[in-house]
């Protein structure tokens, strides 16, 4: 496998790609490999970041709370056919 160097890479950049490596887990290398094959096509882009803000909420409705919801939501559930026409 060929070992390529790229120059002229400047100290926020530099830290960019350290900083992203750290939040991910894993070696500078291997978040610029992944950019570049990214950036290339040759990887999926746009991986979904795992967020966890919001997961002391889950499971916390009632039923008296999720009909409530349902209730105030049923509304979008109608479809106006002369908009799609």
């Amino acid at each position: 496998m060929p070992t390529m160097t790229v120059r002229g890479i400047d100290e926020k950049l530099a830290q960019a790609l350290k900083n992203k490596a750290h939040q991910e887990g894993v070696s500078v290398n291997a978040i610029t490999l992944r950019l570049i094959r990214e950036s290339l096509g040759f990887e999926k882009m746009g991986r979904a970041a795992g967020y966890d803000d919001l997961d002391h909420l889950a499971g916390t409705w009632t039923r008296d709370d999720a009909e409530e919801f349902r209730q105030a939501t049923a509304v979008f559930e109608q479809i106006d056919k002369d908009m799609w026409r």
